[in-house]
């Protein structure tokens, strides 16, 4: 049998795809088997088996662990494992895991991973044995024995300890790993990896000390008594100095040093997270410590890293990372958050007062010349951008995935402005001008340019200024910076730099037409892309305002730059994509007309752009909502009519030229700028608008079956009928077909079972458009038809969106006909049922999940006629009224959520009607969203509050930059939270008071049907008014 499971694993790994997916059956298969586990176990141990086999096998075997194991499995049944067979199995695997051969890292790792996911059902109930004996072989095992022990320890400390468990435990963890992190006997890489399985106890810390406050810290406090003398003993050690004629790359013994020391600084980077108290006292010794190592190995890392190529970002198999650049960034991160400790600020601001000036003070331009020292562009990145021009955009936009040195002393200076505002930019200036003056490497001083442009920028978020004679003297080392012909990346930083000092200085802004010129005439590629990039700033500055002159330029640099490119390769790059349409529409925005304008090709350029980057989402964004914006600032029909003649060739020759039944991204993006083109029209259109772009859209909507082309393209259809549907029923087509009937051609097969839900959202708002507009002598016949085919996908829609757009049919009908609205669903039936059963149940159901201010609006007026009405056929149609809570207390899992779906009361339509306006006008109150802002507030004071002062510093979002603050503001207002609705509250009050004052519709027998909070909600409009 186990000779069978070897071939069956070795077939799960064939490139063919038949044998492998029979060898995949044939694995499910034998799992049935009862010692399958056992066979598993004995096939990831078989000494004679490849390491591929053995992987597999351990694989297979967690996989079956995580459903089957414990016996007890929620995707499904589970497949019982005998206690026999998992006795058995246990002590095979753990010794696996501590004892396979070094040369078999990954079996080891894939075991103790193995290991870790029976702990997470057997232990310590059923596997009582597991911790003691790791703790024994980490305390006298070999060095072998004791790497196994520590990964299966670090993966239980991780994946399997409970809290209670953990916190029984702790004592005899801490002090084993410490006992092994302090012995100097092991090797280097087996101390730093015990450091790391105590850097893992923190997060269980973290939970548990909410139950046990007093007990967790006290431990914590005990713990670190030991620790902290050993971290710092291990900060003091030096890396062994390399010998430049050393064949090797690194001394013996540099990387393990390295290693440990890099997991000294993550665990007090955890701890500060943790136990902000207890680090607070150390960290001016740690503070100087690390200030000091990172001065000392300034030259071993411009040896490595600037003037050679080593490895870079390297961890070994057990994940520590372990290359001095990896080292240099934990440092510089802990840097930046030690800085801000109050002992170490309090310390740093009285060195900054007693010597009176930024530039005096040593301390900041030691900083300084730190962070521009880690800042130089690498070898590896020098070539890298050489190469795709790309790489270089994404670090300028903040944008790359690597978290490097350089980005990291930018940050780092970013802090000392949030902190030292003026005074930052002095003392960067200052040693900025020494290695000027000094004549350093260009290295240095383009990383002294590149740090001022990440503290100027980050003064512009927060609307910060710096000194007009700081910026002015910049403007000189930016002069130089330009016309060093031999070094192309300085020169790209100056243009950079200038490009960032124009919005504070008016002489920088002189420096646009010499940037504007290199964009054609410099010789390095990578410095015409950085004058791209660069224009955009000059455009943003005050002194672009109405500049023609500027704007033109600027576009036929842009233009001639473009026409000596291959576009098929550049839409390869596309962070260049998106730089050159930044620009271009910086360039736009001078004065929108120049769209239409046919002598500078803006719009040409940017239809262009678009052509190529229609497969990137950013490209086509911000290409979208800069056409919106020109649409809506020719609102007259003199410039809409020439937009129009300038466009539409350019959207409906893509429509003629892609096939329109395929997803092709550049048919989504001209069916967008269709959308904005007819939504922002003028009224009439121009003539021959519908000939022109109706006969297009149709094609689109009868044939293609992609929503983000649908939706747009209904969405025009629709705006067209909104401002001139006079033309539109006025139009006939080739085939003598009317307006009138091709719009219900659409409106039919957008309601048709072929299209999905969400790609057919937008089809109730055509169909209501062409209701109100074509009228009941015009649609004749076809009106009830119509409206039947809205009710019968009503009945079967699922997507909010969509639910919403076919309900507003009826909702916008009833504003004038209510009558009419009850009297027609009254007499279809719907699947065996009442129409108006059908929708009144789908339409309440809904409401308050309604987005849109017109369409709220709408919907409640709407509501409130139907219920104004009095009809008896409304009030003996019962809906879903409130929840009903469940009475147990029970966890809901997605298994019992399907046994046991939510239930409701059952009331009459009218008693629900006023439920939906209660709580419609509460949201147009803006209580809602009262309520949001108090909770963002309070978030907002907790955060300043928080670690008695020392700044919270997260790993993933900086609550303390302004920028982050103001994009943090900007979700908050870009998100769907309920705003204040005066005009809907006034109207939803106004009803309220004449119901009750005129008992409208027997309003005080339902009355007595709300909930107290529905009453007291009510009772408030009175006080209100």
């Amino acid at each position: 049998m186990e000779d069978q499971l070897i071939q069956v694993l070795t077939n799960t790994q064939l490139s063919a795809e038949g044998p492998r997916k029979q060898a995949e059956l044939d694995l499910r298969r034998a799992a049935n088997n009862p010692a399958y586990s056992l066979l598993l176990t004995n096939i990831a141990r078989n000494p004679t088996l490849s390491v591929d086999v053995k992987l597999s096998a351990l694989n297979a075997f967690r996989l079956f662990i995580e459903r089957n194991w414990s016996g007890v499995s929620e995707i499904g049944p589970c497949i019982i494992v005998p206690d026999t067979v998992k006795d058995q199995v246990r002590p095979l695997i753990l010794d696996l895991a501590l004892n396979a051969p070094d040369q078999q890292r990954v079996v080891k790792t894939a075991a103790s991973y193995t290991v870790s996911k029976i702990a997470n059902a057997d232990f310590p109930d059923l596997w009582p044995t597991l911790l003691p004996t790791l703790l024994e072989t980490i305390q006298n095992g070999s060095d072998h024995q004791v790497h196994g022990a520590l990964i299966v320890l670090r993966d239980l400390v991780e994946e399997s300890l409970s809290d209670d468990q953990f916190f029984s435990m702790a004592r005899d963890i801490v002090k084993v790993v410490y006992n092994a992190a302090m012995n100097e006997n092991r090797r280097l890489t087996l101390r730093a990896l015990a450091i790391s399985v105590f850097r893992g106890c923190f997060d269980l810390m973290d939970t548990v000390k909410e139950e046990h406050p007093k007990d967790v810290q006290a431990f914590a406090e005990e713990a670190m008594k030991g620790w902290f003398p050993f971290f710092h003993q291990v900060m003091k050690q030096r890396l062994p100095e390399r010998d430049p004629q050393s064949t090797r790359d690194v001394p013996e013994g540099y990387n393990g040093l390295s290693a440990l020391k890099l997991q000294v600084v993550r665990c007090l980077l955890k701890l500060k997270s943790v136990f902000v108290n207890l680090l607070l006292p150390e960290t001016p010794r740690f503070f100087q410590a690390i200030w000091d190592e990172l001065l000392i190995l300034v030259p071993a890392y411009e040896q490595m890293y600037i003037g050679s190529e080593s490895q870079s970002r390297m961890e070994d198999a057990d994940n520590l990372p372990y290359t001095l650049d990896f080292l240099v960034l934990e440092e510089l991160d802990f840097l930046n958050v030690c800085m801000r400790a109050p002992p170490v600020k309090k310390e740093l601001e009285a060195q900054l007062a007693a010597h009176g000036s930024a530039h005096a003070t040593p301390w900041l331009l030691d900083m300084m010349k730190l962070a521009s020292s880690y800042a130089c562009i690498t070898r590896e990145e020098e070539e890298m951008w050489d190469i795709d021009v790309s790489l270089f955009l994404l670090e300028e936009q903040s944008m790359s995935a690597d978290y490097t040195p350089r980005t990291a002393c930018g940050d780092l200076v970013i802090k000392l402005g949030e902190w030292l505002d003026q005074k930052a930019v002095e003392g960067l200036f200052a040693h900025t001008k020494s290695l000027f003056t000094e004549d350093a490497s260009w290295r240095r001083k383009e990383s002294a340019l590149y740090l001022l442009n990440m503290l100027i920028n980050d003064f512009l978020d927060v609307s910060k200024t710096i000194p007009p004679e700081v910026g002015q003297a910049y403007l000189e080392l930016v002069n130089y910076a330009i016309n060093r012909q031999e070094e192309p990346l300085l020169r790209a930083r100056g243009y950079l730099v200038a490009s960032t000092l124009s919005q504070f200085n008016v002489m920088a802004a002189a420096l646009v037409d010499r940037t504007i010129g290199a964009i054609a005439i410099d010789e390095s590629e990578l410095v015409q892309v950085a004058c791209i990039k660069a224009v955009e700033g000059f455009l943003r500055s005050a002194n672009s305002s109405g500049n023609h002159k500027m704007q033109a330029e600027v576009v036929n640099a842009i233009a001639q730059w473009v026409s000596t490119r291959d576009m098929t390769d550049i839409q390869e790059s596309e962070d260049l994509l998106v730089t050159l349409t930044e620009t271009l529409r910086a360039a736009i925005n001078v004065d929108k007309r120049v769209a239409v304008s046919n002598d500078i090709p803006a719009l040409d350029l940017l239809f262009l752009i678009a052509k190529h980057g229609a497969n990137n989402w950013q490209v086509t964004m911000l290409i979208c909502e800069e056409f919106e914006d020109i649409v809506k600032a020719m609102p007259d029909p003199v410039s809409y009519q020439a937009l129009c003649q300038k466009i539409l060739p350019t959207l409906t020759g893509a429509f003629n030229v892609a096939d329109v039944t395929s997803d092709d991204p550049l048919i989504t993006f001209s069916a967008e700028l269709m959308a904005s083109l007819t939504q922002y029209a003028s009224e009439p259109l121009p003539p021959g608008f519908v000939e022109a772009t109706l006969p297009k859209l149709s094609r689109l909507l009868m044939e293609n079956q992609e929503g983000d082309v649908l939706r747009p393209s209904a969405e025009s259809v629709k705006y067209i009928l909104s401002h001139d549907h006079e033309q539109v029923l006025n139009y006939h087509d080739e085939n003598q077909r009317s307006g009138l009937e091709i719009c219900l051609h659409i409106i039919d097969r957008l309601l048709g079972p072929s299209i999905e839900d969400n790609a057919a959202s937008e089809v109730g708002g055509l169909a209501a458009e062409l209701v109100e507009k074509a009228g009941h002598e015009r649609l004749g016949p076809f009106l009830p038809k119509l409206l039947q085919a809205v009710a019968n996908r009503l009945a079967t829609a699922e997507a909010a969106p969509f639910i919403q757009s076919l309900i507003l049919v009826f909702a916008r009908l009833s504003l004038v006909g209510a009558h009419d609205v009850v009297e027609f669903l009254s007499t279809i039936q719907i699947e065996g049922q009442s129409g108006l059963q059908v929708v009144l149940s789908k339409w309440l159901e809904n409401s308050v999940n309604f987005a849109g201010y017109d369409e709220i609006r709408q919907n409640v007026i709407a509501l409130s006629k139907l219920y104004s009405l009095n009809d008896p056929r409304i009030t003996q149609t019962m809906v879903k009224g409130d929840l009903v809570m469940p009475t147990n207390d029970r966890i809901m899992t997605r298994s019992r959520a399907k046994q046991n779906p939510d239930q409701y009361t059952i009331v009459p339509a009218p008693l629900k009607i006023l439920k939906v306006l209660i709580e419609e006008l509460l949201s147009a109150s803006g209580a809602n969203f009262a309520a949001s802002a108090a909770a963002a507030a309070a978030a907002e004071f907790a955060e300043d509050i928080d670690d008695d002062g020392w700044e919270d510093d997260p790993d993933t979002l900086d609550l303390s930059l302004g920028s982050t603050k103001n994009d943090l503001m900007g979700y908050l207002e870009s998100s769907n939270i309920r705003h204040r609705d005066d005009e809907t509250q006034a109207y939803l009050s106004e009803f309220f008071i004449s119901a009750a004052r005129d008992n409208v519709a027997n309003f005080g027998e339902w009355y007595n049907g709300l909930t107290d909070d529905e009453k007291a909600k009510l009772n408030e409009i009175p006080r209100a008014e």
